[in-house]
């Protein structure tokens, strides 16, 4: 889904309101001459009667003002935050499977994924490995008593999402969808692998990615009421909910949460697209702050704030919906 500038994305949410309630001139928001080009389009189909076509019509301009947008000149290079593990710049989605090795070659051959990390446990079975997968991180390990197998669902930016849709049904997924043209604007075809895991397997098709980019993984949320997981992970972990589409009865069509530079997607469940918790693992500034915060808003505490053994300052929260989160705060190469 596209990713827009939030201070653009706001000043075109009330520009739109404000045409599509006939508001008086003076009362519009000024708007850049980026959006200002956009006005004339909907000026012109205002007057159509129905809120889905009035819905449709604030999408296919949040998406075309991204596509100006990426015609800047691409700022420079930011470096990693400090609190971050160097190149681990998504959510990553913890896969908790029975039978990881498999799981990885699943990844590898589907995804031309590259496996990185292998920790083992004492019985010679996975405990902790990661693999890449384009810029983004994935991980996963052997499923245990305290933590089941879940499986969850997965949004995969690709170079080629044909491609990649027939390489997993080769590696043995089964097709939940195939591979089309979507009117969002993106080629994408959805398949279920045998662990029971679904991908969107996506390739921009109409529109460009701002000058930020997209990241090639990005965990998505099936969720019951999901308005209100919004103001939960505002007021757990300083989110920022962006473009946020709702149907006319307010249900969420799609948002994009961004939690410390790092994003996720949901909706409203609805059809086969079921709830399935996830395991999240995420880097925020300040572990203990967050770990505080989520409690307050609801979550339920799974493991304090610690040092691991690994280098990061980390705790486990369990969010009212269900989903598990893995906060981490990285605390330098060579740190306990």
């Amino acid at each position: 889904m596209p990713k827009r500038s939030p201070a653009n994305a706001l000043q075109l949410d009330r520009a739109i309101e404000a045409m599509l309630t006939s508001a008086p001139p003076k009362s519009r928001p000024k708007l850049s001459p980026a959006l200002a080009q956009l006005v004339p389009i909907a000026r012109a189909l205002r007057d159509l009667p129905r809120p889905a076509f009035k819905l449709a019509l604030k999408s296919d301009l949040q998406r075309r003002t991204t596509m100006t947008e990426a015609a800047a000149p691409a700022p420079a290079a930011q470096e990693t935050p400090k609190f971050r593990r160097p190149n681990f710049p998504n959510i990553a989605p913890y896969f908790l499977v029975n039978g990881a090795p498999r799981f990885i070659d699943f990844l590898v051959a589907a995804f031309d994924a590259t496996p990185g990390i292998r920790v083992p446990r004492p019985d010679g079975m996975i405990m902790h490995a990661e693999v890449r997968i384009g810029d983004s991180v994935v991980e996963l390990g052997e499923a245990n008593e305290q933590y089941p197998t879940r499986p969850m669902t997965t949004h995969l930016y690709v170079a080629d999402s044909d491609a990649s849709y027939a390489h997993a049904l080769e590696a043995g997924a089964t097709s939940i969808y195939e591979v089309a043209d979507q009117h969002w604007g993106d080629r994408q075809g959805c398949v279920k692998d045998a662990f029971g895991n679904v991908w969107y397997i996506a390739t921009p098709k109409g529109w460009v990615p701002s000058v930020e980019g997209i990241r090639a993984v990005q965990p998505f949320l099936h969720l019951h009421n999901a308005h209100d997981f919004i103001p939960f992970v505002e007021a757990a972990f300083g989110a920022e909910a962006m473009g946020v589409a709702k149907s006319p009865e307010g249900l969420v069509l799609h948002a994009t949460i961004n939690i410390a530079g790092a994003t996720l997607e949901i909706d409203e469940a609805h059809g086969e697209f079921q709830p399935s918790p996830a395991y999240l693992h995420v880097y925020v500034p300040d572990t203990d702050a967050l770990y505080a915060k989520a409690l307050a808003a609801g979550a339920t505490g799974i493991t304090p704030p610690n040092d691991a053994p690994y280098g990061d300052r980390a705790a486990n929260v369990k969010d009212p919906f269900g989903n598990t989160w893995f906060l981490a705060t990285y605390l330098g190469a060579g740190q306990p």
